[in-house]
Order: structure tokens, then sequence, then C-alpha cells
């Protein structure tokens, strides 16, 4: 059972905490969690890119010369995709990339991702964090106190409206709440930082 400090907003050690074994300390898949990702990029594609083909270029409805006796090769339209301004073949069209990964491999990339945290000692635990009013400079300065100069995401167990509109403004720092954690989000930011009451409902909802 993994055991890591936990800190208050100022940066000073305040206790430890013991981390679940089947959430915190799992085997790590690195298949599973390469495929939650791609998972995770592929649903939030738009998939609106869209091309004309030559059936949908304006123009092209007459022979632009006679088949034979002129010595240029035989056309027929001049939105042939051959021509400029013609269609284009095989080109994109819109739509739907998402599809669905089974639940066992989410739920094992997710652990595998949080486990990564705990052994690179990526994980920051917080008795609370709480702000009283919006305000950027706080949140930068419990950034500061915790010694996070690189990216983080910050887990708080429901939505914070003055936490999320304090950090919101500050550079590779997002906000999330615990039940809506994703690999794709622990992976891509290298601090996890994570209130003592958003663990317990890690702990909860995904043991």
């Amino acid at each position: 059972m993994p055991k890591v400090d936990v800190y208050n907003i100022e940066g000073q050690k305040v206790g430890d905490i013991n981390l679940s074994d089947e959430i915190f300390a799992a085997k790590v898949n690195d298949v599973a969690m390469h495929s939650a990702v791609v998972n995770i990029l592929a649903n939030a594609r738009q998939g609106t890119q869209s091309t004309k083909t030559r059936a949908e270029v304006r123009g092209g409805g007459r022979k632009p010369w006679r088949q034979k006796g002129t010595g240029r090769a035989r056309h027929g339209s001049i939105r042939s995709p051959l021509w400029v301004g013609g269609g284009v073949a095989h080109g994109p069209k819109p739509r739907n990339y998402s599809y669905k990964l089974p639940k066992k491999v989410k739920r094992l990339a997710l652990k595998s991702a949080l486990t990564t945290k705990v052994l690179d000692n990526n994980i920051i635990v917080l008795d609370e964090l709480k702000l009283d009013e919006i305000k950027t400079k706080k949140m930068a300065n419990i950034l500061k106190n915790l010694n996070v100069d690189t990216s983080a995401l910050i887990v708080t167990p429901e939505v914070d409206r003055n936490i999320v509109l304090s950090a919101r403004n500050i550079e590779k720092v997002k906000t999330t709440t615990s039940d809506s954690i994703n690999t794709y989000d622990i992976l891509r930011f290298e601090k996890f930082i994570v209130t003592k009451e958003a663990v317990a409902k890690i702990e909860e909802v995904f043991a």
C-alpha cells in the first residue's frame, strides 16, 4: 500500500495518506494506456474535413473540345481531378471517428496511469484546496509553494468555480473533478495534484 505525504496550500507537510493498492499500485499496462489515449483523441476529433468530388464542383458540363483531331489529350470535363480547379479524387469527407473502448480496458489504463504518477513521485496530495475569491495570483502562489514549475492537473472532488477560474489562465495547468479524470490528461500533465477528499472519491468510483 503506497504511502505519500500530504501537504497544505503553503507547501508544508501536514501528514501522510495510504493509497489503495488496487488503484495506485496496479500493474502498469502500457498497451491499455496507449489504447485509451488513442480512443480519447479519436473521440475528440470533429471529423468535419471535406473536399468536393468532380460531381460537386461547379461547371464542366460541356466537353472542352472534340474527341479527335485537335492533337490534344481527350477530356470530357474541365472538372476532372486531372484539371486545376477540378474535383478531388478519394478526398476526405465528413465522418465520425469516435468508437467505444471496453470498460475494463479504460479502467485498467486509468489505474496504470495513476500508478505511474506514484512510481515517478509526481503525485501531490493536499489536505484541502479552497479559495475564497477568484484570483489567479493566489493559485499561482499555491503551485509555487508546492514547487510545481511544470504542467499540472489539479483534481478536486467536485467543481469549484473559484479554483477553476483562478487556474484557467495559468499555462499548462488544468482542473478537473475526481469522477471526470481520464488517462490522457493524467499522462499529459507531469504533476498530479489531488485533494484527500478527491482521492477518496477516486478510490470509491474506480475500485
